[in-house]
């Protein structure tokens, strides 16, 4: 019975009376009824099943009728020459066909099956690349009308887009329904599932978009200018990836919109990069900060195309900013504070225009860091010169005097000064913060923590300090911005010491009480020699008999709680307050130990003159350092009439005469709206407090050594790391390791690398003499 069943079940029988009108009728998306749609199912069902040859069959038959059906919608589509009824027709004609594609291979899922078998295909439910039907269809509609008029079709929709770019209106969807037909028959038909709207569709919008700007942004620029040209070229970039964004595929893994905006700023913005660039120094110089950020964009876009504006950039800040100085050079080489809010002037300004034109893009920060560093360190207004050794004639490499102006104005604030009277704390911080942003700028930082220590020390010892609490707080700050650790930390030990200075003070004078000693005259300030002093700066001087009875009974109350530690007096960082009478008046004088001791030399014998030799043997100071007291007595600018009298008059120390006499001015009165004054207080103690003659070219030369030494400390570090190393890029770790101290010179980094080969830290390699090894 099965067998005469499957007699009659065959493909010649069924297939054109059944099976193709229902086909048909799929394909033109007339009504077919549920009947008929699931007698469909069963008939190709049992084809499959009984008749061995069916799959060939049916495979033949549904291309024929397939094809048969896409040629009549071909000729359809062919007939209409207006761009918009031939886009408007074939995308009718696609999503009909397209809508089917989905539905008609469903009754063919035994034909899919057979055909897996027939081809050794693993057995799994077919997907939308393995469906046979589906495919089948989309391959005739590729055969048989996209391969014919695909070229019409995209010089349509390309002329449309075309007639958009000029400001007509049109059905967007047209183009649309076009590229959807693109991309979805490429996802069916080959490996790369955009191949053939990437190859067509793309390629035929790139083309045309780049032949149309060629004309047009040629034009523009000639008639409208460059200035205009930006503004033009900003908005199509714009324009055009809007417009790339509806017409062109966006899904994950399409890069078509990437490429047309590549291709845009290829012919909008490459093209003429070098005309847009020539106008970039006078927008600089002008400040057209609109304009620049509009060029900044553009550029922006393409490979390496900012890096002239950076070049720019970084002239206009060296050349401004030089000319700002050298401008009011009169002024700022006299004044530290005037020096500090001119360098802070240039930074906001440099600072405001890579906002406002560059919207702070980090190269523009960098390029503003570079070229404003090489105003801070520039030597043309004033400059430091170092000697190239300690104790050397010979002249280095000059420096900036930055660091020694920055130092001058931190003490300004932090000191009690007119400056610092009428700020208030907060408006300190603020200015002293200002100034550290500088100090990150400067390169020899070292220099400027030797002026900044030499400034504290004075503003501790003469308890001039404006605000002790932002004292501290600045060691803080200067921590904060990388300073060395060395010299921070000594800062605060300077710190530590005033406060057990300000303890033992007190225990020693409740002591002296106790004993009944008279010590509320005397301040004792017990200092670590390290952290405070050279060894230089201690200088013998024959003491007044008030002071000298004090000494061995500080002592004895220092040895008591800190057996075994030595105290060294230094003199030279040590004042006081006297009393001084004459014919005016009674005064209280501020004054250093070297003006007490020779003032007290008139103590016994007050209305006699008295010589610069016999002077020199009561105080026992040597020459020099006499004679410069001896100036801040007879000549301090301040006062209109000095405490000592000479004669024969000089005018400069240095040309006192072991005869020169000196006596006590009877008439010295400090003078208010032109009237003597009786009694009053008075500072004699200045800025002569706390250096020495020759404290200027020790300074210098401890700078000089200090360098020495840090640079053969860093070449043992890197090579003790390294063992094998070239010399640039020995160089190169060297100069990164010390940059937050000092730059240090080729010449001096040669010299200890010589230091170092001769004192056998380190060899050069006998097979290439440019490469160093470590010696342990």
């Amino acid at each position: 019975m099965l067998q005469s069943d499957a007699s009659h079940i065959r493909f010649e029988s069924w297939w054109p009376a059944f099976v193709k009108p229902i086909l048909l009728k799929l394909l033109k998306q007339d009504d077919v009824s549920h009947a008929q749609w699931f007698e469909l199912f069963t008939t190709v069902h049992k084809i499959c099943s009984w008749d061995d040859e069916s799959h060939h069959k049916i495979h033949q038959a549904l291309h024929d009728d397939i094809k048969s059906f896409v040629d009549e919608a071909e000729s359809r589509v062919s007939v209409h020459l207006d761009d918009s009824s031939l886009l408007r027709a074939y995308k009718n004609e696609w999503e009909t066909f397209f809508a089917q594609c989905d539905y008609l291979p469903k009754p063919f899922y035994s034909l899919e099956n057979v055909m897996k078998k027939s081809t050794n295909s693993a057995v799994k439910q077919p997907t939308s690349q393995e469906n046979y039907v589906k495919s089948l269809m989309l391959t005739c509609w590729n055969e048989s009308i996209f391969s014919k008029i695909k070229h019409r079709l995209q010089d349509s929709a390309m002329h449309l887009v075309e007639l958009e770019r000029c400001g007509e209106a049109f059905d967007s969807q047209l183009v649309i329904g076009v590229r959807e037909s693109y991309v979805n028959l490429s996802s069916e038909q080959s490996q790369n599932i955009l191949g053939i709207y990437e190859e067509n569709f793309e390629k035929a919008y790139l083309e045309h978009t780049e032949q149309f700007y060629e004309v047009k942004a040629p034009e523009f620029l000639a008639e409208h200018g460059v200035k205009e040209y930006m503004l033009y070229a900003q908005s199509k970039l714009m324009e055009e990836e809007i417009r790339a964004k509806r017409y062109l595929e966006t899904r994950a893994g399409c890069e078509s919109v990437t490429k047309l905006i590549e291709c845009c700023v290829k012919v909008l913005v490459v093209k003429f990069k070098d005309t847009i660039l020539a106008e970039c120094p006078d927008m600089i110089k002008t400040n057209s900060t609109q304009q620049l950020e509009l060029m900044f964009k553009l550029l922006d876009r393409v490979q390496d195309g900012v890096v002239p504006m950076l070049h720019h950039l970084q002239h206009f800040i060296k050349e401004a900013g030089l000319s700002d100085m050298h401008a009011c050079a009169s002024t700022i080489t006299v004044d530290s504070e005037q020096y500090v809010e001119k360098l802070l002037e240039l930074f906001r300004r440099f600072t405001e225009l890579v906002s406002k034109a560059f919207n702070m893009d980090a190269r523009f920060l960098t390029a503003r860091d570079m070229a404003y560093k090489s105003l801070v360190n520039d030597t043309s207004v004033f400059k430091l010169q170092f000697a190239s050794k300690p104790k050397s004639a010979a002249k280095g490499q000059p420096e900036s005097k930055c660091p020694e102006l920055l130092a001058n104005y931190c003490d300004m604030l932090l000191r009690k000064t007119p400056l610092s009277k009428k700020l208030t704390s907060v408006e300190i911080e603020k200015r002293l913060k200002d100034l550290l942003l500088i100090l990150k700028y400067v390169q020899n930082k070292d220099v400027f923590m030797r002026f900044h220590k030499a400034h504290l020390t004075r503003r501790l010892i003469l308890e001039t300090s404006a605000d002790n609490e932002i004292e501290e707080n600045m060691v803080d700050w200067l921590r904060e911005i990388g300073m060395p650790a060395e010299y921070v930390n000594k800062l605060a030990r300077m710190f530590q010491d005033i406060q057990l200075s300000a303890d033992l003070n007190s225990e020693f004078k409740e002591l002296a009480k106790n004993n009944r000693e008279n010590s509320a005259d005397v301040n004792i300030k017990i200092l670590n020699g390290g952290a405070w002093t050279r060894a230089s700066e201690r200088i013998s001087v024959s003491l007044p008999a008030q002071l000298e009875d004090f000494i061995p009974t500080i002592e004895d109350f220092y040895k008591r709680k800190h057996n075994g530690r030595k105290l060294h007096w230094n003199n030279l960082m040590s004042n006081g307050m006297i009393t001084f009478s004459n014919e005016c008046g009674k005064f209280d004088l501020e004054v250093t130990t070297f003006q007490m001791s020779i003032l007290f030399v008139w103590n016994s014998r007050p209305k006699e003159e008295i010589s610069l030799e016999s002077i020199r043997v009561a105080t026992q100071l040597p020459d020099a350092e006499l004679r410069r007291t001896l100036w801040s007595l007879v000549a301090l600018p301040k006062l209109k009439r000095q405490i000592l009298n000479f004669h024969p008059e000089v005018t400069t120390p240095k040309d006192f005469l072991d005869t020169t006499m000196f006596s006590i001015n009877e008439q010295f009165a400090p003078l208010k709206n032109g009237k003597i004054q009786k009694r009053g207080k008075i500072n004699l103690i200045g800025r002569l407090q706390l250096s020495t003659e020759k404290s200027s070219e020790e300074d210098s030369d401890a700078i000089i050594q200090l360098r020495i030494l840090r640079v053969q400390e860093a070449i043992v570090a890197i090579m003790k790391m390294r063992k094998r190393l070239a010399n640039a890029a020995l160089q190169t770790e060297l100069v990164e390791m010390l940059k937050n101290m000092f730059l240090p010179s080729k010449k001096l980094i040669k010299e200890q690398i010589e230091w170092l080969i001769e004192n056998r830290y380190m060899q050069r390699d006998q097979a290439d003499i440019n490469t160093f090894i470590y010696m342990a």
